[in-house]
């Protein structure tokens, strides 16, 4: 049971195994030397690289503990242990934990995967059907989010210290978006230039986007100062431990992305009773239910024109409900107990 697991999470063993870091200078310059010929192994980028120097620490751990199951969210540490096992040199079974938007050809050889909504399941498993290639033991579990952590501020005072700890603006509505700030993807240009049509018209709306830094973060940050100057901020690479506070600052959660697996930024604002604006898609309204509201991210608009029409009474009733649906569908009770369900079902494959 999860109440059993969680009380002796104490005595659990950790080990911290070294691996290159994908954003590091130095993975960097490996990847400029690396032969083109290396892509066959999973070595074409710098995440590539590091998911096998993790890899060749992970194997012999896995060989001398005699480890049952090994469940990971990247896909070629799930593919080499595929691989491994089939040639007899470890036992562990391995459950990938698909959030990287690898195709069924991809994911076809591995036995154990765990999508992470309905919708993804459901397509996958149509296209495999169609192969007439039956994978049973593929199911479909979501991310969780400790709602003890995320959780709405006590008061208006709490969330403004919450600003001021953040140097965030004490008064308005304050829009906020957690995700890589970078163009493809997540679409932060998007973001910037939905909020300069709506800064254009309306007073008392700040928007603040928070991540890691990308390639194109300093040029989105000089779009960003000369959009609406002074209403956009941009905050790269801010600790973990502020990531809380983040969300009780704000009162509207925006992602801009067209698609997703299924965003941990997602749940931390339901969870936070931040409600969540999202593109139209089957993934994102399954999430959100009716903490939030969808758009067509696509149109020119839509987002400004939303932005412009919120109103309190709408930020108050879709945050309770935010916060309903982080903690009866996402919370660590809600998932874990069918996360360990899952394993007893793996291991007895």
């Amino acid at each position: 049971a999860a109440g059993d697991v969680e009380s002796s999470a104490d005595s659990l063993k950790v080990v911290s195994l070294p691996s290159l870091r994908r954003y590091d200078e130095a993975t960097q310059r490996k990847v400029e030397r690396t032969p083109s010929w290396a892509w066959r192994w999973g070595l074409k980028d710098a995440y590539g690289l590091e998911q096998f120097s993790f890899w060749r620490h992970l194997r012999p751990h896995l060989k001398r503990g005699n480890y049952d199951i090994l469940h990971v969210q990247d896909p070629m540490v799930a593919r080499w242990c595929r691989r491994y096992r089939a040639w007899g040199l470890v036992r562990t079974r391995e459950i990938l934990a698909h959030g990287t938007e690898e195709s069924v050809d991809f994911l076809a050889p591995l036995d154990y995967v765990q999508q992470l909504a309905p919708w993804h399941l459901d397509e996958s498993t149509r296209e495999l059907n169609a192969r007439g290639t039956a994978r049973p033991n593929w199911v479909a579990i979501p991310n969780f989010v400790d709602t003890d952590v995320f959780h709405p501020p006590d008061s208006a005072e709490e969330q403004a210290a919450c600003r001021q700890r953040l140097g965030l603006p004490a008064e308005g509505i304050l829009v906020g978006c957690v995700a890589a700030v970078k163009k493809h993807h997540k679409r932060i240009d998007y973001l910037v230039n939905e909020f300069r049509k709506l800064a254009r018209g309306t007073d008392g709306i700040n928007l603040v986007v928070a991540g890691s830094k990308q390639q194109d973060t300093e040029a989105l940050i000089e779009l960003a100062n000369t959009a609406a100057p002074g209403r956009i901020q941009i905050l790269t690479d801010l600790p973990r431990s502020a990531m809380p506070n983040l969300y009780r600052s704000l009162d509207v959660f925006v992602l801009t992305s067209l698609f997703e697996m299924m965003p941990i930024a997602v749940l931390e604002s339901l969870a936070s009773q931040v409600p969540v604006v999202a593109n139209r898609h089957p993934v994102l309204e399954w999430m959100v239910g009716e903490g939030g509201t969808h758009l067509d991210m696509g149109a020119d608009g839509a987002l400004a024109g939303f932005l412009a029409s919120l109103s309190r009474d709408w930020i108050a009733s879709a945050g309770e409900a935010a916060r309903e649906r982080a903690v009866t569908a996402f919370s660590r009770d809600s998932v874990i107990d069918a996360y360990i369900n899952y394993y007893s079902r793996v291991a007895q494959a």
